[in-house]
């Protein structure tokens, strides 16, 4: 294969992959069979594009492909259920898939123009696909695991180390929720604006895990972590999602607010690591290399949330690094305001990992012996078992009470649970500071 053709089809695969399964999954509601075609569409791809060059328009060339396996494999199994009649009408049996119904025409051809998504919308096929993978009806996991699946193309290899489960538990959890698609009757479409508010929650909740997905990648050495480049781009595929979301949810202040927390940080992302591929935290980083463009959109997006008067997480989530944005320097940080933001999202999402966070902000107000406090208190929580910030925190504010030896203590654990290179690189980094060889 040439390389344009590669690249062509490499880049076909980051930027069609959930539209061309989107559009065979609405013409044929069945997601296995959709998955199964878009699959074939890019091999095909493959083949094709180094022999006859890339097409005009690959997303279009791959749909149209993946369409045709589809109707072919409808046909075949429209076949196959008629000789199951036949035989059974004979007395005879006929082992084989069969599939009585519609015609094979009507199954490729039916759509749904829904939700006011009109089937030319370059982007409604992913809408549909993004919100019938959210359904209500479908388990939280599941919901995340098979968004995550079928809008970025990710393995099930890869979606399983996001949640860090064995890959054969992943296979099955997916298996599951597609199994629930089809007894359920759960149809590919935008739902109606009344039913819109049951699945907000849902969507909002799997973009801004994709979002962490890709985002957590740029704190890594891209050169030297396998994959890294690719999971750097789903936090870019997040936040495109969420602005169609947020388009999609005009009424909804929620959507505009992790649209806003997702720019404002996506913002800071070639800040995140050194020349040697050390993470850096907040305090370290360049502000000189955050994007000025995608901070200024955030914060506008997050006034337009804020005008309604309708706060939730999000939101909170997205002003407290509006903070952090608007500050030239991390000394010039409102850190009482970040405190009193992390009160109120406390109260709104109490989580381990908020009050974890909430201590950094403790510490600069109150000071360290207080964040220590709340670190102390904190992490009693079983959910905070193995999670490798919780003793690099209290690392820092060891260090920083004078303790060094009890700060030691802490970076060797931190380093036993770490497992993104980048942040390993910047404990070791610590650890050697406070007990060099």
């Amino acid at each position: 294969m040439t390389a344009p053709a590669a690249v062509a089809v490499e880049d076909a695969f980051r930027g069609e992959w959930g539209r061309v399964l989107g559009a065979v999954a609405r013409a044929t509601g069945d997601l296995d069979l959709a998955e199964e075609s878009a699959q074939e569409a890019f091999v095909a791809a493959l083949r094709t594009w180094s022999r006859d060059g890339v097409p005009d328009r690959p997303g279009a060339w791959l749909t149209t492909t993946a369409r045709r396996h589809a109707l072919d494999v409808l046909r075949r199994r429209r076949v196959e259920a008629e000789k199951s009649e036949t035989a059974v009408r004979r007395g005879e049996r006929v082992d084989g898939p069969g599939r009585a119904g519609d015609s094979v025409h009507d199954e490729v051809e039916r759509g749904l123009d829904d939700g006011g998504w009109s089937l030319d919308d370059p982007d409604g096929d992913l809408v549909r696909l993004l919100f019938t993978c959210c359904h209500p009806a479908l388990p939280l996991d599941g919901r995340v695991a098979l968004t995550l699946r079928s809008l970025t193309g990710m393995t099930t290899g890869h979606v399983a180390r996001a949640f860090l489960v064995p890959e054969a538990t992943m296979s099955q959890r997916l298996v599951r929720t597609k199994r629930r698609i089809r007894a359920t009757g759960i149809a590919f479409r935008v739902p109606p604006p009344a039913l819109l508010a049951g699945r907000t929650d849902a969507v909002l909740a799997v973009l801004y895990v994709l979002f962490t997905e890709g985002y957590d990648a740029w704190a890594e050495p891209a050169d030297e972590v396998e994959g890294c480049a690719e999971r750097r781009a789903l936090a870019g595929d997040a936040v495109r999602l969420a602005r169609l979301a947020a388009r999609l949810l005009p009424d909804e202040p929620e959507a505009r607010g992790l649209l806003a927390l997702l720019l404002l940080q996506h913002a800071r992302r070639d800040a995140r690591t050194g020349d040697d591929g050390v993470a850096l935290t907040l305090a370290e980083q360049d502000r000189t290399r955050w994007r000025r463009e995608e901070i200024d959109e955030g914060l506008a997006v997050l006034d337009t949330a804020l005008a309604a008067r309708r706060p939730g997480p999000y939101q909170v989530q997205a002003a407290i690094a509006a903070l952090h944005c608007r500050a030239a320097t991390a000394a010039e940080t409102d850190w009482a305001e970040v405190l009193a933001l992390y009160d109120v999202l406390l109260d709104l999402a109490p989580s381990p990992v908020v009050a974890l966070n909430r201590a950094v902000a403790v510490a600069e107000v109150r000071g360290v012996d207080a964040a220590l406090a709340a670190v102390d208190a904190v992490g009693q929580d079983p959910a905070l078992t193995g999670y490798h910030l919780l003793p690099a925190l209290r690392a820092d504010l060891l260090t920083r009470a004078g303790r060094p030896a009890d700060a030691v203590v802490e970076l060797r654990l931190a380093l036993d649970q770490v497992d993104r290179e980048g942040d390993r690189r910047l404990l070791s980094a610590r650890l050697a500071a406070l007990a060099p060889r």
